[in-house]
């Protein structure tokens, strides 16, 4: 067998070799789908190589033997691509292997068809060669089963390319660049194809020019098979993957220039406008010093970055992950955006209300141990007294003698009573209702001192009232005479024998301010601290006077239900001053 080679030979030859030796490689390297497309590529380089053998021999069996071979990739490419089109766009069915088959049925009868040809002449009614051109050709009369091959092929081609079409339309811009290459793949050789078919394009008359276009179609396609890993769902699984992280991603090159970024970064403030691929970090960041420092350091860590935006404050968790090239290279970094100002909210509030909880929880100890020891004390010691009185083991004169002393004691337990009362309801689920009403706040103050005074001559403490204040008060009147009278009570407690405590009152635009000033202990820096926090605390008074530490936290809780203010002023060993602002009930 002679071989004369010539331009169309040779470009096919090698042209098929490529294609085929691609279309093996890509079959081994690759799974799913995409061997469905090798089979369809190595169907295309049987037929351009064959065909390309058939036009370097000049005799009548010599391209027949080769025709034989070119109807192994002209047969099966179109039933290839319709069973790739329906294995990419993941065709599910239970009969897949069955409908396979059927599929491959028709391209087998024409097969056998072309090679036993000569028995039957159905597929080629004759066949010649013609030596009037610059090389041997084959001059063909086509058979029935000719069209009926052809018109297979074509629906095959057609229908394979619009179920992937349909498929993909509406898809993500990835896929959609894919169905457009794809579609390029199955239609254009067909077109070349068509006009060969038709006589409307045929510059070298008896060429057919179709497998040329099949051969430069799927060596483009191969290539971006294996550079690109076009068809491979890598990378359409990879920005679906980032797309659907809610953190925002931003992946930088080592020159810190925007490789990629996902939707979730443009929430960061500012970032919207600006972003675009390969422009500089530093000109999206220039509102955030601690993110580019943290771009410019290149280490893996994570920094808490505080951003102000038109509307609000956000606070991003930044979690910078070096590239390495080979381990040792670094090739970029990618920048992992958290948007963490609600968590660090709800962190603030759950911290607060475990501080809150802890001090009520130190507070009810506390009370608890007030209850079984403050109270039940003086009143353990009355009904011993009037036990040993009734046994006569305390004469009459005797028990006289003590009653000013458990007198003051009781006026301390019914302090303490009433503290302890005012407190427990306050803690009740909805709290103490509040209930405003408008009244003088000199009565107030008038009625707590004639309450109070008896104590207060046991020391000889003068409390003087100084009424400047023409306003009435408007707020809840008995929660306001437990205050003053938890105020005085302390007044006295701290005050020294023969000392003075001053009571003014005054106007302050729409707001009452009175004061209870003493020349007695003061308190100390850390007490001041714990009253103005609302801790309790307890220290002894000027005549070893005990105090449970309740009064103040219901003088600062009171004031606050009441829209009041309480400031305290104090210098140990010089007195204290308490303050205490309430609205009034009409404005100047």
């Amino acid at each position: 067998m002679e071989f004369i080679l010539n331009p169309f030979s040779v470009t096919l030859i090698l042209s098929g070799l490529l294609v085929g030796a691609l279309s093996i490689y890509i079959a081994i390297r690759v799974e799913g789908s995409t061997r469905w497309v090798a089979l369809t590529m190595l169907c295309a380089a049987i037929w351009g190589f064959s065909y390309g053998l058939e036009l370097s021999v000049s005799t009548r069996e010599a391209m027949l033997f080769f025709i034989n071979f070119e109807y192994l990739g002209i047969a099966f490419i179109g039933p290839f691509w319709f069973i790739f089109s329906l294995k990419y766009t993941s065709y599910k069915s239970k009969n897949f292997y069955f409908l396979v088959v059927s599929i491959l049925l028709i391209p087998i009868i024409t097969y056998t068809l072309v090679v036993t040809n000569d028995l039957h002449q159905f597929y080629y009614s004759s066949f010649e060669v013609i030596n009037s051109g610059p090389f041997p050709t084959a001059k063909i009369i086509v058979g029935p089963w000719y069209y009926v091959n052809l018109f297979y092929i074509y629906s095959a081609f057609i229908l394979g390319s619009f179920v992937i079409w349909k498929r993909f339309r509406f898809s993500d811009p990835l896929f959609k660049t894919q169905t457009r290459l794809m579609l390029i793949a199955g239609i254009f050789p067909l077109v070349f194809n068509l006009l060969y078919q038709t006589h409307l394009f045929r510059p070298f008359v008896v060429i057919d020019l179709t497998p040329f276009a099949f051969l430069i179609t799927y060596l483009v396609l191969g290539f971006a098979i294996l550079k690109y890993q076009l068809f491979s769902l890598k990378p359409i699984a990879r920005t679906k993957v980032i797309e659907a992280i809610t953190k925002g991603v931003l992946v930088l090159d080592a020159e810190t220039q925007i490789v990629d970024f996902n939707p979730a970064l443009l929430n960061f403030p500012g970032i919207g406008r600006h972003i675009k691929i390969a422009i500089k970090a530093e000109e999206i960041f220039t509102n955030s010093p601690d993110v580019l420092e943290l771009i410019a350091d290149g280490k893996a860590r994570t920094i808490e970055s505080t951003v102000k935006s038109s509307e609000n404050i956000k606070i991003f968790q930044v979690e910078a992950i070096p590239l390495f090239d080979r381990k040792t290279i670094n090739s970029g970094l990618v920048l992992l955006f958290d948007d963490i100002t609600e968590q660090k909210s709800i962190n603030q509030t759950l911290k607060n209300q475990k501080q809150e909880l802890q001090q009520l929880n130190d507070l009810k100890d506390k009370y608890f141990s007030i209850i079984s020891h403050d109270l039940k004390g003086p009143v353990f010691g009355i009904k011993e007294l009037i036990h040993l009185t009734n046994s006569g083991m305390v004469s009459e004169e005797e028990f006289m003698g003590m009653l000013p002393e458990v007198s003051r004691n009781m006026e301390q337990v019914a302090l303490l009573l009433e503290n302890l009362l005012a407190w427990s309801s306050s803690q009740l689920k909805g709290g103490e209702m509040v209930k405003p009403q408008e009244f003088d706040i000199h009565k107030i103050l008038v009625q707590q001192k004639s309450i109070l005074e008896r104590i207060a001559n046991e020391k000889k403490i003068e409390i003087e009232i100084d009424p400047q204040a023409k306003s009435m008060v408007f707020a809840d009147k008995n929660m306001i005479e437990l205050v003053f009278r938890n105020v005085l009570s302390n007044s006295i407690k701290f005050s020294k024998k023969e000392g003075k405590i001053n009571v003014s009152t005054r106007d302050e635009y729409d707001l009452v301010k009175i004061c209870v000033e003493d020349f007695g202990t003061g308190i100390s820096d850390e007490n001041l601290s714990k009253i103005n926090s609302g801790i309790s605390f307890t220290t002894v008074g000027e005549n070893n006077e005990s105090g449970t530490g309740l009064g103040l936290v219901l003088v600062k809780e009171y004031i606050q239900k009441n829209s009041g203010l309480v400031e305290v002023k104090s210098t140990e060993g010089k007195g204290t001053t308490f303050c205490i602002t309430l609205p009034s009930s009409t404005k100047e």
